[in-house]
């Protein structure tokens, strides 16, 4: 205890400093109202001689630490050294004081009863005991000042020499030690708390050095995190520009050639643009998950048109498999964010096909109450109990190999996290009942929608299974040689009348040298991120300006960081990923048109 308390004191040299000058008014005032006491005790009790040199003492001290104390308000000590100077004047003056006391005692007190000796000893006692708070942290000057404040006045008391005196001298001087023994419990008490003080000081201190540690830590991971999702955005286009052009050619390859043995060629470079595909998407959905990228913006939209879109993008992949793919879109209107609902159901779907090998994948809605049940039935091989607890996990896979056909992809294992934390995004609940070796049903809860909010929309046509463009006007705007090219090897033999700009000048100067009697485009297939920073938007704008705002249009991106999908809620176009598949383009296309004529 001794070691700490020595640390505690040295630690502490300063607030004990301060403390004392703060103390300092309140002493002085105590100091000069007993001795105005003592004035009027002593006054005319034939000890007047001694009365005025003890005035001039104490007066003398007074004034001392007096101005003591207003310098020390005006010139506040900085370092350690001051400190201490400062300490030892303060103690000074405080034994001074204590000395005047003792004198008083000595000098005043003579023996006879009365009301003059009975105040002057609790005068004395009094300072005594008052001096605790402020002197009980230093024993060695609070023991001093008791000492010099009340011995001369026991000394005296014992001198008067009769029994009466004696048993007061005797009675005091125990009372005194007792106070001494209660400074010393008071110090004790005193250092504790000052221990506990410096102990909060540095957790304090601690705490603020592992703040700012956080802090850094964290700016330094908000940076990398900004980094990488700038370096995800980057990768995405210009990742993904080749691959949706290898894309084009190989689907354009696959219609011209009539040579059997390179049809499995081009089928496998599908299916690898395909797979590319789907590991970009993953990585770029948890990409901008972590970063706070994704907004909630919840609204009244009706289930089934969008259901309906959903099924022309996945007819194609679940025929390729031999899966009836069915979606019950009864008409339901959900109050949630459409587009990360569509994001959910797509992943779902998606994953429903790829683990399905025979039946049915089932899409539908139902009430239950105030809310919606949007779910995904499948008939595949199902998942263990023991595995569904960890199917949302990141980079989880079931591990069966019978899980996906030969030559399917099989991802990383992000699609049903995505899912997980999208609905949690949203706080629709989110739940997976599975049955092994029969399938599997996830179920999404959404708020009830109000119908009398939603526009009807007009039913879309049904596509059939194969496509032809013949007399179809379509505008392509894309910077990208490779995939211009590509595009118009493709749709070309479709039979599309293509005209193609490679830059938003170009097709802008196009519809302002045009003629009036030029027929309006069917079609507007424009890439959203052209040349010089500029937008595909602008091209579309000055399109839509030039031939009416009711020309369908379809932007293609290269990146899924931007908020091209909330532009294309306000401004009536459909938007596609790169790398598009030539199956999704064809069904975009068929859906744009409202076509009815497919091969």
């Amino acid at each position: 205890m001794s070691s700490a308390w020595g640390r505690s004191v040295v630690s502490a040299l300063p607030d004990e400093v301060q403390a004392a000058f703060d103390y300092l008014p309140t002493t002085l005032a105590g100091n000069a109202a007993g001795t105005a006491v003592v004035l009027l005790l002593v006054w005319g009790s034939g000890l007047d001689a001694w009365l005025w040199p003890w005035l001039a003492c104490v007066g003398a001290v007074w004034c001392v630490r007096l101005v003591l104390g207003l310098r020390f308000r005006r010139m506040p000590p900085h370092t350690l050294a001051d400190w201490t100077i400062w300490q030892r004047r303060a103690q000074l003056g405080t034994l001074a004081s204590g000395a005047n006391w003792g004198l008083a005692g000595s000098l005043f007190y003579n023996g006879a009863p009365g009301i003059a000796q009975t105040g002057l000893i609790l005068i004395v006692y009094t300072f005594c005991v008052a001096a605790m708070p402020i002197l009980a942290t230093r024993p060695r000057i609070y023991f001093s000042y008791l000492g010099l404040a009340a011995t001369p006045l026991i000394v005296r008391i014992a001198a008067v020499g009769d029994r009466h005196n004696l048993q007061l001298a005797a009675l005091l001087a125990l009372i005194v030690v007792l106070t001494a023994v209660l400074g010393g419990s008071y110090r004790q008490a005193m250092a504790r708390v000052i221990e506990l003080k410096l102990r909060l000081s540095e957790l304090l201190l601690q705490l603020r050095i592992e703040k700012q540690g956080a802090d850094d830590a964290r700016r330094e991971a908000e940076i990398a995190n900004r980094a990488k999702t700038q370096f995800f955005a980057a990768a995405s286009h210009d990742l993904r520009q080749p691959l949706h052009a290898m894309g084009l050619f190989a689907q354009a390859l696959r219609e011209r050639t009539r040579d059997s043995e390179v049809a499995p060629l081009v089928n496998s470079i599908n299916e690898s643009v395909a797979a590319l595909e789907s590991l970009f998407g993953e990585l770029l959905d948890v990409t901008r998950l972590d970063s706070g990228a994704i907004e909630v913006h919840p609204r009244n939209f009706e289930l089934g048109e969008m259901l309906r879109s959903l099924r022309l993008q996945f007819e194609p992949s679940a025929f390729e498999k031999g899966l009836a793919l069915r979606v019950r879109a009864a008409r339901r209107v959900a109050f949630a964010d459409p587009l990360l609902v569509e994001r959910i159901v797509r992943n779902l779907v998606a994953n429903a096909i790829r683990y399905t090998e025979d039946g049915t994948v089932l899409v539908g809605c139902r009430r239950r109450g105030n809310k919606l049940a949007l779910q995904v039935w499948d008939t595949g091989v199902g998942i263990a109990p023991e595995q569904q607890a960890r199917v949302f996990e990141e980079f989880y896979q079931v591990h069966a190999a019978e899980l996906t056909a030969p030559g399917q992809g099989k991802g990383l294992g992000l699609g049903l996290a995505i899912v997980k934390r999208l609905a949690d995004l949203m706080h629709a609940p989110l739940r997976l009942q599975s049955w092994p070796g029969r399938g599997t049903l996830f179920t999404l809860e959404l708020p009830l929608g109000q119908e009398s909010e939603v526009a009807a929309a007009a039913r879309p046509a049904r596509l059939a299974q194969a496509l032809t463009l013949h007399g179809r006007r379509i505008v392509i705007v894309e910077d990208e040689s490779a995939v211009r090219a590509g595009l118009e090897a493709l749709l070309g033999g479709w039979g599309a009348q293509l005209r193609c700009f490679e830059s938003v000048a170009g097709c802008i100067a196009w519809t302002r040298e045009c003629a009036a009697e030029e027929p309006a485009p069917d079609l507007l297939i424009v890439d959203y991120r052209l040349e010089d920073g500029r937008d595909g938007l602008e091209a579309l704008f000055a399109l839509r300006s030039r031939f009416g705002l009711a020309v369908p249009a379809i932007v293609i991106s290269g990146s899924t960081m931007s908020r091209v999908e909330v532009l294309a809620q306000e401004h009536n176009f459909h938007l596609l990923i790169k790398p598009v598949l030539p199956n999704k383009l064809r069904a975009m296309i068929g859906f744009k048109l409202q076509s009815v004529s497919l091969e």
